[in-house]
């Protein structure tokens, strides 16, 4: 049975907790330092207990009820995600997902130097045994190749569908480069030795018809963004499969959680790049431009990709030392419950 001592000793716990769950739906997660952070997630829990504790006599159903509405809206706190306003957006592009590559650049190098290796493995194999092409490839495309002629002809004369296909496919490879590293990072090397032997086959092949002009200047316009998603994205798989096979002083969960946070933001960052690269690949890799123009084109897309991945950006207005203190406890809090 409920008694008033117990309910006096547990009073101050509710009412510090309605005192901190008010101030973060006036003010946000960010009003509370880190000491009223842990104690918003200590007394979420321990008021927990007290319902439940409630529930086991129907003389404290009053009590009961207000703890409920009072968890409910401690909960929302602790979980409900606050809407992206565009400023957000637009800083995550701009200072954010350049630095997480540069701080992951080791994994997109892994994962670039796997799609190299499966390219050259393509290129001595079909040079040594020219029939491998017909394991791979369709076979309107062997037909083409053998017949000398390119096989991207119809993207012309659909534009705008070809575009809309080649986004979605891109978007498909890509995310699939990243979710399959959840099985330790096998599913994302194998997508990438996959794709590489596939790239190294049809340039090899390409060579040996007298096609390489032809396929390079309807790649390369495109290619040094498609395949540059490509390659961070498999390096966002390759760190989730890094956390689970070695999770090093971390339990698997909590390194999966880190290196997943960062891996999500790379494959955010990058949608966009795939979605200019669908629209070249549609609209102008398949245009009948003197090759020159398409390398010029191709470089000048590297350049301006690499600076902006590379290129330190101006300096961002940093948050005070407590707010990103306040911020990483509420991801470790949110994560948590």
């Amino acid at each position: 049975m409920i008694t008033e001592r117990w309910l006096e000793e547990h009073k101050p716990h509710w009412d510090r907790l309605e005192e901190l769950t008010r101030r973060v739906q006036a003010k946000g997660l960010r009003s509370l330092n880190y000491r009223e952070l842990s104690e918003l997630g200590l007394l979420y829990h321990q008021v927990a207990a007290d319902l439940a504790y409630l529930r086991e006599d129907w003389a404290a159903e009053r009590q009961a009820a207000y703890l409920n509405q009072l968890l409910g809206r401690a909960h929302s706190c602790l979980y409900t995600v606050r809407r992206s306003r565009p400023r957000e957006i637009l800083n995550f592009y701009r200072y954010t997902f350049p630095q997480v590559f540069r701080t992951t650049l080791g994994y997109t190098a892994t994962a670039f130097a796997v799609f190299a290796a499966a390219a050259l493995i393509g290129i001595v194999v079909t040079v040594q045994d020219p029939g491998f092409v017909r394991y791979l490839l369709p076979p309107h495309v062997v037909s083409a190749i053998e017949h000398q002629k390119m096989w991207t002809g119809s993207l012309l004369t659909m534009k705008p569908l070809a575009s809309s296909a080649v986004m979605t496919n891109n978007l498909t490879v890509t995310f699939a480069a990243f979710a399959y590293g959840i099985v330790f990072g096998l599913g994302t090397f194998y997508l990438l030795a996959l794709n590489g032997l596939l790239f190294g086959t049809v340039a090899a092949a390409c060579g040996r018809a007298g096609l390489s002009q032809a396929l390079w200047s309807f790649v390369l316009p495109h290619g040094v963004l498609e395949l540059t998603a490509v390659f961070i994205a498999g390096g966002g798989g390759l760190m989730l499969g890094h956390a689970l096979i070695a999770p090093g002083e971390w339990s698997r969960r909590d390194a999966l959680v880190a290196n997943g946070r960062r891996a999500v933001q790379l494959i955010l960052g990058c949608i966009p790049m795939l979605v200019v690269a669908g629209v070249i690949e549609g609209f102008v890799s398949p245009l009948a431009w003197a090759p020159r123009w398409k390398f010029l084109f191709a470089s000048l897309a590297a350049i301006l990709g690499a600076g902006y991945l590379l290129g330190q950006p101006s300096s961002r207005p940093e948050a005070s030392g407590q707010e990103r203190g306040n911020q990483r406890r509420a991801r470790s809090l949110i994560s948590r419950y």
